[in-house]
């Protein structure tokens, strides 16, 4: 068979050849458990990212400690694997919140308007009424202590407009923290699939959270929390039992099963435990007990 080509056929070959050959495709760069603890830097110009893992498994166990003060790893059981992770997402929901009281664009004492939808959440919740108000500091204790839903719903629609919009942000957010494996669609962690993260990345989060408003840090140790005429206990059960506990987020949906991120002081020693997937409230307690307990 014979080909015929033209001088200027050939140099067009070669030259797209040669464009071929010098590019090269950067595969990302895993986040390794001693920068876990460190927020990545974050860049204006970061977009929205759609990717989530593979659907997590209903009722997953996964558990973490790490040190910390400089995020060394001392204990992980598929701390990397899918996970639901209910109410630990008011963690990114209060951090949202937190960065528009710091950027000056809300103060404690501004007021949250609550919608219908924001209303008939499912408890846990306060009791909000349609049309009322409440304010960032009440919110922000409401979430911390109760894991009230109508109160993550009412944060959410005031910063982004609406809830679907707002949760954008929390996964652009996750981006911006090194949180590679998890995207939000809602914000209070109620049953969604598409709802998913990892051990890792909640425990990064709670250190992001910790560190970067620490001027908060009495919210997540407070054992209650009043509002109009009514007191919450705190969802985390170990405040007040466990020696050095001063917080962080419990959380339960029956897809997820029972969560914690839980972060302690004893002496010069911090810690963060996390346990997703406990099969019972008490399993969970009991488990985070005895990490803390190994690991101190």
């Amino acid at each position: 068979m014979r080909l015929n080509f033209s001088l200027k056929q050939v140099a067009a070959l070669v030259l797209a050849l040669f464009l071929a050959a010098c590019q090269t495709t950067q595969a990302p760069t895993p986040v390794s458990s001693a920068a876990s603890a460190q927020p990545s830097v974050e860049r204006a110009s970061l977009p929205v990212i759609s990717y989530a893992p593979a659907t997590a498994v209903e009722r997953g166990f996964s558990a973490l400690v790490l040190n910390a003060a400089n995020g060394n790893e001392l204990y992980a059981v598929d701390a990397d694997a899918p996970r639901y992770p209910a109410s630990l997402t008011k963690m990114m929901t209060l951090y949202l919140l937190f960065e528009a009281i710091s950027s000056g664009r809300y103060s404690l004492s501004s007021p949250l308007t609550v919608s219908a939808k924001a209303a008939s959440q499912p408890p846990a919740k306060i009791g909000l009424k349609a049309g009322s108000t409440i304010t960032v500091e009440q919110a922000a204790r409401a979430l911390a202590v109760k894991s009230a839903n109508d109160v993550g719903v009412t944060v959410a629609e005031n910063l982004g407009g609406s809830e679907k919009a707002f949760a954008r942000q929390m996964t652009q957010k996750a981006r911006a923290l090194g949180l590679g494996r998890t995207r939000f669609v809602n914000a209070t962690g109620l049953p969604d699939p598409a709802q998913v993260t990892t051990a890792r990345d909640m425990a990064k989060l709670g250190l992001a959270l910790k560190r970067t408003f620490p001027q908060y840090a009495s919210y997540y140790r407070a054992k209650s929390f009043s509002y109009n005429g009514r007191t919450f206990k705190a969802t985390n059960n170990l405040l007040g039992k466990v020696s050095g506990v001063d917080g962080l987020k419990t959380g339960y949906v029956r897809m997820s099963g029972y969560n914690l991120v839980a972060t302690a002081r004893r002496g010069g020693k911090q810690l963060i435990v996390v346990v997703m997937g406990g099969k019972s409230e008490a399993a969970r307690d009991r488990e985070v007990t005895r990490l803390l307990e190994q690991h101190f």
